[in-house]
């Protein structure tokens, strides 16, 4: 029904935020990471939106970034995940860490996410896995980008396409060299073979 909706930012909560546009305000749901991305009260911002229709309310869900609407969206299609466990999920997780970890199978990050148990975690990575995109598992650049230190599997993965392989390439790679290996060099040297093979 809406596309995007924007306005004036008049209202900022834990998890919602109040935009104003032609006199009205509109009530979202949002993320963390969408909260964050919000400029200070007063400022204009543009939503992307979904509108959650229910029998006994109708609520609107807001991002910043068609990225993460999209992401939500997947998450949603998933059984057994509702509107506000995706928000959860968004909110608990940003959108590469996200996609690396439903790429290479990680229940552990998944999991970290309210609400989030193992088998929803395998129910995830077996549904979405292979619609996640190149640019979601960069943050959105070709190029490699910082990741969190000690993790060996985001590692492996920039390291594998810094020499050449697409993001989704490398991604997959490592996720079949992660159950074998735990250092980074040992992930890239099984991926490098499993590729080769």
């Amino acid at each position: 029904m809406y596309a995007h909706i924007q306005g004036t930012v008049t209202d900022k909560g834990k998890d919602y935020l109040v935009l104003e546009a032609g006199g009205v305000g509109y009530l979202f749901s949002v993320s963390a990471s969408t909260l964050s991305a919000a400029p200070p009260m007063g400022s204009v911002m543009k939503c992307y939106t979904w509108l959650s229709v229910r029998e006994d309310a109708l609520e609107l869900f807001g991002f910043s970034s068609k990225e993460e609407k999209r992401m939500f969206e997947r998450l949603r299609s998933v059984s057994g995940v509702g509107p506000k466990t995706a928000l959860a999920i968004l909110s608990a997780l940003n959108l590469r860490d996200l996609s690396v970890a439903l790429v290479t199978g990680d229940i552990q990050t998944l999991t970290r996410a309210p609400g989030i148990g193992k088998k929803t975690a395998q129910r995830l990575i077996l549904e979405l896995r292979e619609k996640v995109e190149d640019s979601e598992l960069t943050g959105g650049v070709a190029v490699s980008v910082p990741n969190k230190e000690g993790d060996p599997a985001s590692e492996a993965i920039e390291v594998l396409m810094s020499l050449g392989c697409t993001a989704t390439e490398a991604a997959q790679a490592v996720a079949r060299a992660v159950g074998s290996a735990s250092t980074t060099d040992e992930i890239i040297r099984l991926a490098l073979k499993g590729m080769g093979s």
